[in-house]
């Protein structure tokens, strides 16, 4: 008799609880919004059918939202099973150490910098410092080839959207330079 007592005790350990992870269950809600929300987008778009392109311009927003729809529910029953993701085991991540909140700030730093002086000085150098503080703030310390990597990058970007994409960033200061 302690032997089933002891094998049921086993077995019920062993299996994963029923109610899942109530933070999954907010993913799989997220989901759900997101899918409604692309769906409704998508049925406001103006239904214009042409020769070329019988379907139409919605379609392809409201598959997405099915399909967004469909992933939430195979999530909620996965994660109603028991399912859960494994945690990271990344070679090169140590998780015993907590968030460099230093490098995080920097980055924000870097992309708000970016957003205030775009206008003003232009996309070559709003864009070179976007690049060159982004470079600092993952630890890079070369200054001088980080500089000159960022103005190749910033230049090489303006040309390749005002050219490639016929999308004109804005010059700033450099306007008529460009």
């Amino acid at each position: 008799m302690s032997s089933q007592v002891t094998d049921e005790h086993t077995v019920a350990d062993a299996r994963p609880p029923r109610d899942g992870d109530r933070a999954q269950y907010g993913v799989c809600a997220f989901l759900v919004l997101l899918g409604a929300a692309v769906i409704v987008d998508g049925l406001g778009i103006p239904h214009i059918t042409s020769g070329t392109d019988p379907v139409g311009p919605r379609a392809v927003p409201v598959i997405l939202g099915v399909l967004l729809l469909v992933a939430a529910a195979v999530y909620a029953v996965d994660v109603a099973r028991g399912g859960r993701g494994e945690p990271e085991a990344g070679e090169d991540v140590d998780l015993s150490r907590g968030s460099d909140w230093r490098t995080v700030l920097l980055l924000i730093t870097a992309f708000v910098v970016n957003a205030v002086l775009i206008e003003r000085l232009g996309w070559v150098i709003s864009g070179a410092l976007l690049f060159w503080g982004t470079a600092f703030a993952l630890g890079n310390r070369h200054y001088v080839r980080d500089l000159l990597i960022a103005v190749t990058l910033s230049l090489t970007t303006f040309y390749a959207f005002a050219i490639g994409l016929g999308v004109n960033l804005p010059a700033g200061v450099l306007q008529g330079i460009l």
